[in-house]
């Protein structure tokens, strides 16, 4: 007897209310992922899952075993702590380090390598493309130091301003070994 209720009772209704509290917490995980984000290996999402796991496995075996009720609990525990872990471990970790953003901003365009699809002239503009981990990225370019520059060359992008790009030819230390 717990709370003058049946144990297994006790069990039940953490598993149904925790469960519920596990729904609403995946619907609005966002809010609450703020709250718990300086604290390590605390994730409401490993939480909410070890206590369900262990009512469940709690009021499974007080129903169908004969073993006492502190020996249960110790062995739903243990179930419940090898289950979170994986989840936490196979599943949470490697969701959390995948988020991928498809945005950019001008200034990480520095630095990177393009190919040029439209010719750029002198004091003019032409098109190169640029690509990325997301996709392709084409942008407005015009030589560095207003220089031409022909279709197909590898340009290193040395700015970006108000949605152009400033380039200059690529050279490669690859190209001047011999």
């Amino acid at each position: 007897m717990l709370f003058g209720f049946e144990l297994h009772t006790v069990y039940l209704f953490t598993l149904i209310i925790v469960g519920c509290i596990t729904i609403l917490y995946l619907l609005f995980s966002e809010l609450f992922d703020g709250f718990f984000e300086g604290i390590p290996f605390v994730d409401p999402a490993v939480i909410l899952s070890f206590i369900t796991i262990t009512s469940a496995g709690g009021f499974l075996l007080k129903k169908f075993t004969s073993m006492s009720d502190l020996l249960i609990f110790f062995i739903a525990c243990i179930i419940s702590a090898i289950i979170s872990s994986l989840i936490y471990f196979f599943i949470l970790v490697p969701l959390k380090s995948a988020e991928v953003s498809l945005a950019y901003t001008e200034e990480s365009l520095g630095g990177q390598v393009g190919k040029v699809i439209v010719p750029i002239p002198v004091d003019g503009y032409g098109e190169i493309v640029i690509e990325t981990v997301n996709g392709i990225i084409s942008k407005r370019a015009t030589g560095f130091e207003n220089e031409a520059i022909e279709y197909d060359e590898q340009v290193l992008i040395i700015e970006a301003k108000q949605g152009t790009v400033y380039v200059k030819k690529y050279e490669s230390a690859l190209q001047f070994k011999l």
